[in-house]
């Protein structure tokens, strides 16, 4: 799996799509230096045709942030965040890697995930409020949609409080089936 959290692995891809050299493409953020993100992403999209993938990397490399990868281990993470999320996201993945000891708790994405060889099983970010999980298998998220009601579901992701006592056996239905097609 290709690493992009080094934003200069995208300048190949761009002098290729924008048919510059990055040479150019440095001279433009020259002279957006004085703007804002936005603005300097908004220009590069509506200017060059952009994508917001591309004018992303640029922008961020221009700004001195050689690297989208804020942390290299989970510990890293569960330091930055609020003390009662980081116990309740350890203890959610406990469960499963204690039921499947073969997953692999890594960051990707800036966020702690689940995996098995090269393939993401489940996830875990956290807002203010509360603390969202995500197995990588949608379907799952349907076919529980009766045992998820007292919580709030969006497409991909379930919200559950920050100080949640993690649900053991719904936990472990989220993602057996995704070990089941590896």
């Amino acid at each position: 799996m290709k690493d992009n959290s080094d934003r200069s692995s995208y300048f190949p891809l761009i002098e290729k799509r924008y048919e510059q050299p990055m040479k150019y493409w440095f001279s433009v953020m020259d002279k957006l230096k004085d703007q804002k993100y936005p603005e300097q992403i908004r220009y590069l999209k509506e200017n060059y045709g952009f994508s917001q993938t591309h004018a992303n990397a640029l922008v961020m490399y221009s700004r001195g942030s050689k690297s989208s990868k804020r942390f290299s281990k989970p510990d890293e993470y569960f330091k930055k965040i609020d003390k009662q999320q980081a116990k309740t996201m350890k203890s959610i993945f406990k469960v499963l890697q204690k039921k499947y000891p073969k997953l692999e708790l890594v960051v990707a994405w800036n966020k702690p995930m689940l995996k098995l060889g090269e393939k993401y099983i489940f996830g875990a970010s956290e807002t203010k409020n509360y603390i969202l999980i995500a197995p990588w298998d949608t379907k799952a998220i349907k076919r529980l949609a009766p045992k998820l009601k007292e919580y709030t579901v969006l497409k991909k992701t379930i919200r559950v409080p920050n100080d949640w006592k993690p649900d053991s056996k719904l936990l472990v239905e989220l993602v057996k089936n995704q070990l089941k097609n590896p």
